[in-house]
């Protein structure tokens, strides 16, 4: 017997039976060359399920209650070759324009900052997706009047994947399959919660980035004499608001996933030396501005190319304090000597006649871009803060390179807007571009360095005010946008910087007004954490990274718009510790440590390449799901990359006593 195990839980916290007239099951048989046949099957709670007519397969379905729990498992016995799909819509009894919903990593609410070419209500108010585009295999709906929810998540999901032979339409899978579906339906103005095995997309497929075609529903091969199961529970309960909502379906997607640490046999360490040699292969010293090449690099050959970009997906000043700092703490005198030219060129090169960092380059089209982000601004100033710290704690001052950043901290601060928030995107000129105020997370980091690092109160007043814009638009409404600088929609990294912000502000802090800050924190970062995978979704064989043994536990999703897991962490890990081991969260704890292993899975080191064309060249771009960021799809990696981001977030995880040092905490 082949089982299929695909749990979908419904744990409640008032119990909740859901009467068997609420679940309807439909099954879809297919052979080759004939169009799929439906049909409704009916029964009881034990027993045979019946259709009008006599089926080729028998389905069996067993009802279990226990501690406030239904499971539902269907057997399918074949009694000749055939395809089939099988579904159960389950009624919630929900109006469906009271509900927001809820599919982790994917869809929030009614992913209404998403264009109408990505999946929102903008296309339908209904969608079904496969389990390996979500963090979690679970679909929720979220009454926001009543402050119920229900969710259907499946669980224990194991085996493989198959390739299908078309993109579109019914098709009939070439082999065994692990992915099923999860959805919501509006059906007559009624929330329907849908599982599906195996899995259907509709009424769209997302693809690749903006980019939606027709749908598709599979169809398993089961042979004859053949029996598969399939199982599946039901959770309901009360959340004060969506966010909590958010945060109670991690805690309990934790506790049935169990994710657990990855052994890679590298230590911190070992890891540095291995991601180091990106600073040795990827230096380019060509140009006025020195830096580590960084953008649309091919993943096969990581040959060089003549472009950077300061932060985001460049990250060249912090990798250059990196390369500095691990180069003297090595005794390697070449990689000082890189660090040092870096930052010696920018501070003769680096800023625009504003006073603004030179944020992306292309010193091969001789283009360079005008419009500057609060982003990149911010992430520079914090590799710059670093920069000097470290410089200063070694006797080394650089009074130039203190006033340049006074300069344009204080360019940043006047920026600020009379809500607390930054703008998004701004001219030389600090004329504004793009106001939306998503990125504001990352300008309170700088200023809470600068306040420590200079001593002026004006940089923690501006990140305090900045601190309550968060409070009452982000973090206290549970929406996070608009951080990412390749779209505009609900995205991870909003939410890991609203963590990220206020936990340094604790360190800026004491007493009430710390606690209320990691009051803060926490909700963000259990937000964050929506987008972070607690299972391992499933390859087919010959997709490379399940050849190399890729677990996805601990990777983070990207945003709405672009479905890929990647290590963008940063400082996370740390938010997540500080929660485990001095607010009591211990599952965060632990989850860090799944993180924080998971993430050196595909490091490109001897003998073990991973795909990647060098040592150290961390890849960027991992597509576990049947979406492309424009080449290879599932199981394998875009055909360009940017690892120096990569290299930053994973060397700032191996280096966990970096923030409080510098903070003095």
């Amino acid at each position: 017997m082949r089982k299929v195990i695909l749990l979908i839980a419904f744990a409640a916290m008032a119990a909740t039976a859901f009467a068997l007239g609420n679940i309807v099951t439909t099954l879809a048989l297919k052979t080759a060359g004939n169009e799929a046949v439906s049909c409704v099957l009916q029964g009881g709670d034990i027993g045979v399920l019946t259709a009008a007519e006599p089926l080729p397969v028998k389905v069996e379905r067993a009802i279990t209650r226990c501690g406030g729990m239904e499971q539902v498992r269907l057997t399918i016995t074949a009694q000749e070759d055939v395809y089939f799909s099988i579904s159960q819509e389950i009624a919630i009894d929900m109006k469906h324009s009271r509900c927001d919903f809820y599919m982790p990593g994917f869809w929030y609410r009614k992913n209404s900052r998403s264009p109408s070419s990505a999946p929102s209500f903008a296309v339908s108010d209904g969608w079904e997706v496969r389990d390996d585009r979500l963090s979690t295999p679970l679909v929720g709906a979220y009454d926001v009047q009543s402050k119920r929810f229900c969710t259907v998540m499946h669980t224990n999901i194991s085996g493989d994947d198959c390739i299908p032979q078309h993109l579109s339409g019914d098709v009939c899978l070439p082999g065994a399959t692990a992915v099923g579906s999860v959805g919501f339906r509006n059906v007559h103005g009624d929330t329907r919660l849908v599982v599906t095995y195996p899995y259907t997309e509709a009424p769209k497929r997302y693809i690749r980035k903006l980019t939606l075609i027709d749908p598709i529903r599979s169809f398993a091969p089961i042979a004859k004499g053949e029996s598969i199961e399939v199982t599946w529970e039901i959770r309901t309960g009360k959340a004060e608001d969506f966010g909590e909502f958010v945060a109670d379906v991690w805690r309990y997607a934790f506790d049935s996933q169990k994710p657990q640490p990855v052994a890679t046999g590298l230590n911190a360490s070992e890891a540095k030396k291995v991601l180091s040699n990106y600073f040795v292969e990827s230096f380019v010293d060509d140009y006025e501005l020195k830096f580590f090449s960084c953008l649309q690099l091919p993943v096969n050959t990581c040959s060089n190319r003549a472009m950077f970009e300061l932060g985001f997906i460049g990250k060249v000043l912090y990798n250059a304090y990196n390369a500095l700092e691990y180069g003297e703490n090595t005794h390697r005198s070449d990689l000082m000597e890189r660090g040092n030219k870096i930052f010696d060129s920018f501070l003769t090169h680096g800023f625009t006649p504003g006073g603004f960092l030179r944020e992306e380059v292309n010193f091969e089209d001789n283009e360079e871009t005008r419009v500057y982000s609060i982003r990149r601004q911010s992430e520079a100033s914090m590799a710059l803060l670093y920069y000097l710290q470290y410089e200063r704690s070694r006797g080394r001052l650089h009074t130039e390179w203190e006033a340049k950043v006074t300069s344009l901290l204080q360019k940043i601060v006047h920026l600020q807007q009379d809500d607390g928030s930054f703008a998004r995107k701004f001219d030389d000129e600090m004329n504004v571009i793009d106001h939306l105020g998503g990125s504001t997370p990352l300008a309170i980091l700088p200023l809470a360095m600068a306040h420590r690092y200079f001593g002026d109160k004006c940089y923690a007043d501006a990140a305090v005010k900045a601190a309550k814009y968060l409070e009452t638009e982000l973090i206290g409404k549970s929406d996070y946008f608009s951080t990412t600088l390749d779209a505009n929609c609900e995205d991870k990294e909003a939410a890991i910087y609203s963590a990220i912000a206020m936990y340094y502000l604790t360190l800026v802090s004491s007493g009430a007004e710390r606690e209320h800050y990691i009051a803060l924190m926490r909700k963000a970062a259990y937000f964050a954490l929506s987008w972070f995978y607690t299972w391992d979704v499933p390859f087919a064989p010959s997709q490379m990274l399940g050849d190399v043994g890729f677990k996805t536990r601990g990777w983070g999703n990207v945003s709405v718009e672009n479905n890929h897991v990647d290590v963008y962490v940063f400082d996370f890990v740390a938010v997540l510790r500080f929660l485990g081991n001095h607010a009591g969260e211990k599952r965060l704890a632990q989850f860090a440590d799944v993180i924080s292993t998971s993430m050196l899975q595909l490091m490109p080191m001897n003998r073990r390449m991973c795909g990647v064309g060098k040592e150290g060249f961390y890849p960027e771009v991992v597509q576990h799901t049947t979406w492309d960021y424009g080449d290879n799809g599932k199981g394998f990696y875009n055909d360009v990359f940017a690892p120096g981001w990569t290299v930053a977030s994973l060397w700032t995880i191996l280096s966990p006593e970096r923030l409080e040092q510098f903070f003095g905490r």
